[in-house]
């Protein structure tokens, strides 16, 4: 069977130039540090503090800024700031955990927008139909790893588009629970 790459995404936020300008000052933009596997996308030289009841956390904004705010927080994460956030897809934050982002010019209030990446894989429309999936579906990997920790992650979500380069996406946890470092791949299990 096929292998693609699976990847750790770390915590980040996305935000609007909006929100930008607040955090960073009027006209900022971002700056790129490094380009993503994601066509377009990059991790950018700019920090921000995600605070909430409880503590606070620093993350990298990626970029190109976007339509509407989102912090993508680990679980663990998640409880070191103090909120509940929950497990959706990326833009689907109606609902979602509230938290402050703070920047050197300016802060924020985030009514929601915090959630939890629910684990994903990037496909181009080629690619899914090789693979034998379509947009939406939801399956299992099996990473292909020799650490004395084989797991299979369930709840996977496809998500195609012509934009899109081939790679699954999971967190920071996921990767600690599979002791995942380095170049790891992955299998659909059918």
């Amino acid at each position: 069977m096929a292998q693609f790459i699976i990847e750790t995404s770390a915590r980040h936020a996305h935000v609007t130039q909006e929100t930008l300008e607040v955090l960073f000052g009027k006209g900022f933009q971002l700056e790129v540090k490094k380009m993503l596997s994601q066509p377009g996308q990059f991790a950018s030289n700019q920090r921000i503090r995600v605070v909430g009841p409880k503590g606070e956390v620093t993350c990298t904004i990626l970029g190109p800024v976007r339509k509407a705010d989102q912090v993508e927080l680990s679980f663990t994460d998640a409880r070191t700031v103090g909120v509940v956030a929950p497990v959706r897809e990326s833009g689907d934050v109606a609902g979602s955990a509230a938290c402050k982002l703070v920047g050197p010019c300016g802060e924020i209030e985030l009514k929601e927008g915090v959630i939890v990446a629910k684990r994903h894989i990037h496909m181009t429309p080629a690619d899914a139909e090789a693979f034998g999936v379509k947009n939406g579906d939801i399956v299992n990997v099996k990473v292909l790893n020799e650490t004395g920790r084989s797991l299979v992650f369930g709840d996977t979500v496809v998500r195609v588009s012509p934009s899109y380069a081939l790679a699954m996406h999971i967190d920071t946890d996921e990767a600690n629970a599979g002791a995942l470092s380095g170049e790891v791949f992955g299998e659909l299990v059918k």
